[in-house]
């Protein structure tokens, strides 16, 4: 039977506007029988314990082969989000911040409350991050060895076509995705050390910027895990589409009144999302790939 509650989160969650929610709360109140304050402070009730659920849910007996984090704008401020990969192929939020600057304090506050909560990364970590300095020296200060960083190939791609003209952006576009999209480690450096000779020539801060970060945008090509996994992990598309569907769900909020409704309102959106996520590309062959970064962490740690 549908009680105040769930109908309450269940009209909220899937993107009523404030001035909608005005109407809902009508007619919820005269539904069952409740005052329009009763309504909204079941809500805020209600949704303040799907906040504490998804903050303090426990993530040991999962094995997570993977982290996504990245960071969107919301109302003018930034919320940081991790996304976990199992070893079974599920996409699991893991956890969110809001902070005004992809700064490395509180992102390494983040990353280190999930390991409080059972984030096991002994057995080493892929981290598919975008070009901020912040969230790569958060993940290496806080992994150390045990972490193995992709760049985004996507966001390298971008910030290299941003300071090119209209007609050698669409040039260069086509040679940087033919070389990311190369299957061996040896071809696609060859062909994107090219590019940087070819840009050092009519570019030199799109050179500089396609040389920054090199070697951790082909770490899936140096691994041998591009043609399994490169759909997938090779760029921060994964999150980007999470990002996505959070935007759908929030959108219609015109005004936010607090931090804690934000927050309140990105974790029951969060946990909605995740039961409808699908399982990631070759997600069988994932056992594979951990043992691959468990190797490379190893490796690492005795450098």
């Amino acid at each position: 039977m549908e009680t105040p509650d769930t109908a309450v989160l269940d009209g909220i969650i899937k993107g009523l506007s404030m001035s909608d929610y005005q109407g809902v709360i009508g007619r919820l109140a005269e539904s069952f029988g409740l005052s329009r304050s009763s309504v909204s402070l079941r809500f805020i009730e209600e949704s303040s314990e799907k906040l504490k659920t998804f903050e303090e849910r426990r993530l040991n007996g999962r094995r997570f082969v993977a982290l996504f984090i990245d960071g969107k704008y919301l109302a003018k401020e930034q919320i940081i989000i991790v996304l976990g990969i199992t070893l079974g192929g599920e996409k699991i939020p893991l956890g969110f911040l809001q902070t005004h600057a992809e700064n490395s304090v509180p992102i390494k506050d983040l990353l280190n409350k999930m390991i409080e909560r059972g984030l096991d990364y002994e057995a080493g970590l892929l981290c598919i991050i975008d070009g901020s300095k912040g969230i790569h020296k958060a993940v290496t200060e806080t992994f150390g060895s045990k972490v193995v960083i992709q760049r985004c190939q996507w966001h390298k791609r971008e910030n290299v076509l941003s300071y090119l003209n209209e007609q050698d952006r669409g040039i260069f576009y086509r040679r940087i995705n033919r070389a990311y999209q190369t299957d061996t480690y040896e071809d696609a450096l060859e062909q994107i050390k090219q590019i940087i000779h070819d840009l050092e020539h009519i570019n030199l801060s799109a050179a500089r910027s396609l040389s920054e970060g090199l070697e951790e945008t082909l770490t899936l090509h140096r691994l041998g895990l591009k043609e399994l996994f490169g759909k997938s992990f090779s760029t921060t598309n994964i999150i980007e589409n999470l990002n996505s569907q959070l935007s759908r769900y929030l959108r219609n909020v015109k005004r936010w009144q607090s931090s804690d409704q934000r927050y309140r309102w990105i974790a029951c959106a969060l946990l909605e999302i995740e039961v409808r996520m699908r399982k990631v590309i070759n997600y069988k062959q994932l056992d594979f790939m951990a043992k691959i970064i468990q190797a490379e962490s190893e490796k690492q740690k005795n450098l």
